[in-house]
């Protein structure tokens, strides 16, 4: 059997953030919910940075690290949104062209909620297994934007604010998925899915969110537990406490992984409170590290932490992580790889930590200031030119090359590098 996985990984998640406590207080909400969410900060997207711009600032490091013969090697380009802007053109080709990839290449886009981040990394693994062209890479980007419009109207489906504001980001996870799994080396045919229809939450018009918290949150926690019980069903001996060194799950806030976690053990393992927070604190924490700085950013939120928990975790012997997707309406898949001190070093070099740490903290008039703005890109959007003068500090906080959008000039987008 070939060894797959992801070769390298890298993220990225915007130049600007707002501190999550400020925010509640600037909208006089009840401070005590936001402990449940176990949310920090939470990555908010400027008028002129879009899905195109968050995928090309995360792969852009992993494929200049590649010689040319590698470099053209890359023969499927995916990415994986729900925050596409348009129904035809797949992102991908943007990403193809801006990273000068060799035009002997598959280019498509795959829609699944949350899901689709991992849809894509299994859909590149198979690829690699299937020998179709031996040698060949496959880069996988998942990449989303909440740009906060809540669709308005009704009672079934009827977005809360209070809940959704603070936990919606913005980012992008690259992931090159080859025979040389340096950062992570999946365990072939390990997967345990489940999926069935549900409304719990949608993006039911171009630039509205609905959703069901009460449901979504009862349908996580039950993919989350028949997800697993497959993937055990397929891996005889596998015990939910002893297999993995970590667990990294679909992260839409840190009180819903938490809750997915504690159900898990109570069912399985009949563990008391303070075994599962002690597990909890042991084998989840490094996972959310980096989800409570950005926030749910959907189909890209379990690949982010995965590079969470290889960032954060201790690695010295190779590890094994059980990974967790969920994407509402709904598909889950639980499945599971094997990192190395080698693929945490790799990691490490990408500099997601300083990413973060260099992010322009917005003021509460600033972050108001993005809601309302009405030169914002919106789906459909035919001529536009964007205003960089519009928040200028964020433009240079990073201190090196930033892809952002330039102008829409008849629907097609261009971008310029600041």
């Amino acid at each position: 059997m070939k060894t797959v996985g992801i070769e390298a990984m890298n993220a990225f998640s915007g130049t600007s953030y707002i501190d999550v406590k400020k925010l509640s207080q600037h909208r006089n909400l009840d401070t005590s919910r936001f402990e449940n969410l176990m949310m920090s900060e939470k990555s908010v997207p400027l008028p002129y940075e879009d899905p195109i711009t968050f995928a090309i600032n995360a792969a852009k490091p992993i494929v200049d690290a590649l010689s040319e013969a590698e470099k053209d090697r890359i023969e499927m380009v995916i990415t994986c949104t729900e925050s596409a802007f348009d129904f035809g053109k797949s992102m991908s080709t943007y990403c193809h062209d801006l990273l000068g990839l060799n035009r002997n290449c598959r280019l498509f886009e795959l829609k699944n909620a949350c899901y689709s981040g991992v849809a894509g990394l299994q859909m590149g693994i198979n690829f690699i297994l299937g020998q179709a062209s031996p040698g060949a890479k496959a880069l996988v980007i998942a990449t989303d934007v909440a740009r906060f419009m809540v669709e308005e109207g009704g009672d079934a489906l009827s977005a809360d604010w209070s809940f959704a504001e603070p936990s919606s980001g913005a980012g992008a996870v690259a992931m090159l998925v080859s025979e040389q799994p340096h950062v992570l080396q999946i365990d072939v045919g390990a997967n345990g899915y489940y999926g069935y229809e549900v409304m719990d939450t949608c993006r039911p018009t171009t630039d509205g969110d609905a959703g069901d918290v009460d449901l979504s949150l009862l349908s996580y926690l039950d993919c989350c537990e028949n997800a697993f019980l497959e993937y055990q069903r397929r891996v005889p001996g596998c015990t939910y406490t002893e297999t993995f060194s970590y667990l990294a799950f679909h992260t839409p806030f840190g009180g819903m992984v938490k809750g997915a976690h504690r159900n898990l053990m109570r069912k399985l393992v009949k563990a008391k409170p303070p075994e599962i927070e002690e597990d909890f604190q042991r084998r989840v924490l490094p996972a959310i590290n980096y989800c409570q700085r950005v926030g749910n950013i959907m189909g890209a939120t379990a690949a982010l932490s995965i590079a969470s928990t290889v960032a954060n975790g201790d690695f010295d012997t190779p590890k094994r992580i059980g990974i967790f997707s969920y994407g509402s309406g709904c598909c889950s898949e639980f499945f599971s790889g094997v990192v190395t001190q080698e693929g945490q070093k790799r990691l490490l070099d990408m500099g997601i930590q300083q990413h973060l740490d260099s992010r322009y903290e917005l003021s509460m008039d600033e972050y108001d200031s993005i809601l309302s703005h009405a030169k914002s890109p919106k789906f459909g959007t035919r001529n536009l030119e964007l205003d960089p003068g519009f928040i200028p500090n964020a433009r240079s906080t990073l201190g090196k090359p930033t892809l952002f959008l330039k102008q829409i000039k008849e629907f097609h987008r261009e971008y310029e590098w600041v």
